[in-house]
């Protein structure tokens, strides 16, 4: 069977187990806790030499970073599929884009106003808390122009669509409405919380972790 390691909290981990659960694979949760240090003890570095979660283990292979996590199981286990068909280059190619916008210009940015957000409001960066804001509603308005006609990010249920969803979760509770004047945002959030993967999806909470 295979092992994930991960931290719940994390947003990368809990975009590979989404992955997972559409997928239908089994696999056996490995917990590291990350505020304990464990990603540091020198059994997990053998895994991960960068000391980060997830990673995965099937079999005799071993993967990290959520991306090539995705790829690995899409390349292995490709039913159902979370890229659009080979030989639909183009879409395929809009997938990976999307799901790149969705770990470096949101996920890591909707961390930071996490971190910020769960500061004492004396210790707070006032300038700081309001620029994030700015770009998580740009990019959140940039995504409701995206999906103006289509029900998701490339043309199917994808990797584009899941890399966003764990830090959509919190926005609401950190003071941002994503579906505010927003109605493909909304539509598009509804119909994802449709998916079991993302109905059961644990440890999404505002956890104040650097880098997440």
């Amino acid at each position: 069977m295979m092992k994930l390691y991960d931290f719940l909290p994390c947003p990368f981990g809990q975009k590979v187990r989404i992955v997972l659960a559409e997928k239908g694979l089994s696999y056996e949760l490995v917990q590291i806790d990350l505020t304990q240090g464990e990603q540091r003890r020198p059994e997990f570095r053998r895994l991960n030499p960068f000391g980060r979660v997830p990673v995965l283990v099937d079999e005799d292979t071993t993967v990290y970073d959520s991306t090539v996590i995705a790829e690995y199981l899409e390349d292995e286990y490709p039913e159902p599929p979370l890229l659009p068909a080979i030989g639909s280059s183009a879409l395929r190619a809009q997938a990976r884009t999307w799901e790149d916008i969705a770990d470096t210009s949101f996920t890591l940015q909707v961390g930071q106003l996490m971190v910020e957000m769960n500061k004492a409001e004396s210790e707070r960066d006032g300038g700081r808390i309001q620029r994030l804001q700015q770009w998580i509603d740009q990019m959140l308005s940039f995504l409701n122009h995206q999906l103006q006609g289509q029900d998701f990010l490339a043309s199917q249920f994808s990797v584009a669509d899941i890399g966003f969803v764990p830090r959509l979760l919190v926005l609401k509770d950190l003071g941002v409405d994503p579906a505010a004047n927003r109605g493909n945002i909304d539509a598009w959030i509804k119909r994802m919380l449709d998916r079991p993967s993302i109905q059961n999806l644990e440890g999404v909470t505002l956890e104040p972790l650097a880098g997440l």
